[in-house]
Order: structure tokens, then sequence, then C-alpha cells
């Protein structure tokens, strides 16, 4: 495993994130299986990786919890480090929910703490709140390591946001589809200039950068024979200085192996390799209509019980493949149809990318009543 300095501390360039775990047969987003994910974690820890991010809200608040019985209980303390966030939408009483992640963690420290999703809309409030001069304080008290921010925002807000105090770190989405097509290369460029270091978060953009198209994979195979589609997104990553952790939620050991053997070396790739990489990506962005990445957000709080990232990804199959791929709307894992859907527009408040959600829920339930 290749490792990154970061302060003095080596860590892990692979960092595993706790938002994909794998869940049990037919459970619901809150039901990890255990033995599965200790699998995973068991792994991870034997081939050095270090580095376990988690959140309030992921797994429905039950992400944190499962670090403790298979990380935080089982192994030393001085062996891994933990990243957890404050989420002012879930709950704003930081000092509360900051008492209960201690306690939902087991432990008296939180090694990376960030300030979680900025969003444009957010950012005055994660400011007016207090909670920044807070977990400050809980810094100096060292029941904090690190401090930092995720960044969900524009450019213009990531930087105002990075300029407010003398952050630790930042993590941002940043894969070579966003680099292209999207804000990822100036708000590398932001933090960079203001020397923060950075933990990557959506690398494969929540699996879509792992399975591209036949006519853009093609490229990639002829190129790289032995190597996964999504170790080019990893190993592209790789070419980009200030970047400290890499983080993939893997949800099952075939993931896992294939993300522990590209980051057994830290060759990255070549200037030719790079442009192969933007010609595939070009071939694939014509037919990503909605660019959900299955962060889940939208999903907690949902009155119709729909599973919005599966329906979403049913959508771009409908926009590629035509009106036959609605025949599988019976066989999409969700309890609340797309014609369940209310138009409340909750889940619009939490989407990180932007996505229109009811307006796609309507269209599908046009075309599949």
């Amino acid at each position: 495993m290749i490792t990154r300095d970061y302060k003095g501390t080596k860590l892990s360039a692979l960092g595993m994130g706790n938002m994909r775990l794998p869940i049990k047969h037919g459970g619901s987003d809150g039901d990890i299986d255990f033995d599965r994910g200790r699998e995973i974690i068991d792994k991870a820890m034997a081939e050095g990786v270090n580095y376990y991010d988690t959140a309030y809200v992921y797994h429905s608040g039950k992400s944190e919890g499962f670090l403790k019985e298979v990380l935080v209980k089982r192994y030393p303390r001085d062996s891994f480090y933990i990243a957890d966030k404050f989420f002012i939408q879930a709950n704003p009483d930081y000092k509360a929910v900051f008492e209960e992640q201690l306690e939902r963690l087991g432990t008296d420290r939180i090694d990376f703490y960030l300030i979680h999703s900025v969003t444009d809309n957010l950012a005055d409030k994660y400011i007016n709140s207090g909670c920044i001069e807070y977990f400050a304080e809980q810094k100096r008290l060292g029941r904090i390591k690190n401090l930092g921010f995720s960044s969900h925002s524009s450019p213009e807000t990531l930087k105002r946001f990075a300029e407010y105090r003398d952050w630790d770190f930042a993590q941002i989405q940043l894969n070579y589809y966003d680099w292209l097509f999207g804000s990822s290369k100036l708000e590398y460029e932001i933090l960079r200039e203001k020397n923060i270091p950075m933990v990557i978060m959506e690398p494969v953009r929540g699996g879509r950068l792992a399975d591209l198209t036949p006519d853009a994979a093609k490229l990639l195979k002829a190129a790289r024979p032995d190597s996964s589609i999504a170790s080019w997104a990893f190993n592209w990553l790789k070419r980009l200085d200030g970047i400290k952790v890499i983080l993939s939620g893997m949800s099952d050991n075939a993931q896992m192996a294939d993300n522990l053997k590209t980051f057994s070396d830290s060759t990255a790739l070549s200037d030719e390799e790079e442009k192969i990489l933007f010609d595939a990506c070009r071939i694939f962005s014509k037919t990503v209509k909605v660019p959900c990445t299955a962060c889940r957000y939208c999903c907690d709080g949902c009155p119709a019980e729909i599973n919005i990232p599966a329906v979403l990804s049913l959508y771009n199959r409908y926009k590629l493949d035509g009106p036959w791929a609605l025949e599988d709307m019976g066989s999409v894992d969700t309890k609340g149809k797309p014609a369940d859907c209310v138009g409340c527009k909750a889940c619009e408040e939490h989407c990180p990318q932007g996505i229109a959600v009811s307006d796609i829920m309507s269209e599908l339930a046009e075309k599949t009543k």
C-alpha cells in the first residue's frame, strides 16, 4: 500500500469510504451486513489501509456504529485514522451531534473532522452557526486532531470558505469526468494555491466511471488490457500533487482486491495514457444524462420511500438505450415508484449534484403508467 505524508503522518493513499457498505439482502440503507462488512475492513487493515471515512448520516446513521464494532473495538486505536463529519441539515445542534458521534464511534477523539457538504446554500449557515469555532475549540482540547471541510459548492463559494480560516485539509469531488466537464479542475487549483491538503471523494463518480460504455471501455482496454476500468480513474489521480487520500466506497471483496492492486505502487498514467482516457471520457459523456453518484443523501426523508439513485440509474439507461429499458422498472429495488413522488423536492435540497429529481420522477411516471 502506497502512503502519503501528511504533517509527518503516513496516510494510506487509498481510504475506505463507509457510505456504500454491503447491505443485508432485501434490507434498507441502514441494514448493514456486518459480516460482509467486517471481511472488507479486515482485508483493508491487513493490506495497510489506515484511513476510514464516515459521517453522521451515512447508512441512516448506522455507519459510525458499524466502525465502532468492526474497527475501533478490534484494532489498536493508533493503527487507523477516523474521519467524521457534521452536517447541519441533519441536526443543527453541533454540540450534541459531536458528543453523539464520539459515543457512536466508541472513541475519545476524531482524527479528521469535517464540516460536511458545504454548498452555496449552506456555506453561510455553517459560518453563522458558530459550529466552526466550536470544533476549533475541540481541536484545541485534543478531541479533534485535524479540522477540515467537504465541498459540493461552486468554485467561488469554495474559495470563500477556504479563506474563512486556516483549514488543515479539504475534501472535494474530483475525477477525470468532472475535470473535463465540471468545475473540479478549478476547485483543485484553488486548494493547491492555498496549499490545503486534499482528500478526494467520488473518484469513480459513484461507480459510473468503473462501468463505461463499450466504445469508451474499448479504448482503455486496448491500452492496458490487464487493468480494470476503475483503475484508470485512480491512476489518473496519482498524477496530481497535493492529494493525500483517495476515498473509495468498497462494498465487496472484488472491489477491495482491485483497488488494493491499483494502490500497490505509485505508478500514474503517462501523458499519452491521459490523452486516451480523456478521449474515452468524451465518448462516455454523450451517454450521461443525470450525474447521480448514488450518495443517497436524497433518500432520507423521502415521503414516498423511493430509492432515488436506483431509479435515476434506470433513467440513464432509458436515455441511452431507449424506451425498452423502462420495462425493468418493476425490478428496481424501491418501495416507492416514480408515480408516488409528491413533488416536495426535499431530495433536491440535499442533492450535491443539483439534479432536478422531481422533474425526472414526473417524466418517468408519465412514461411508465
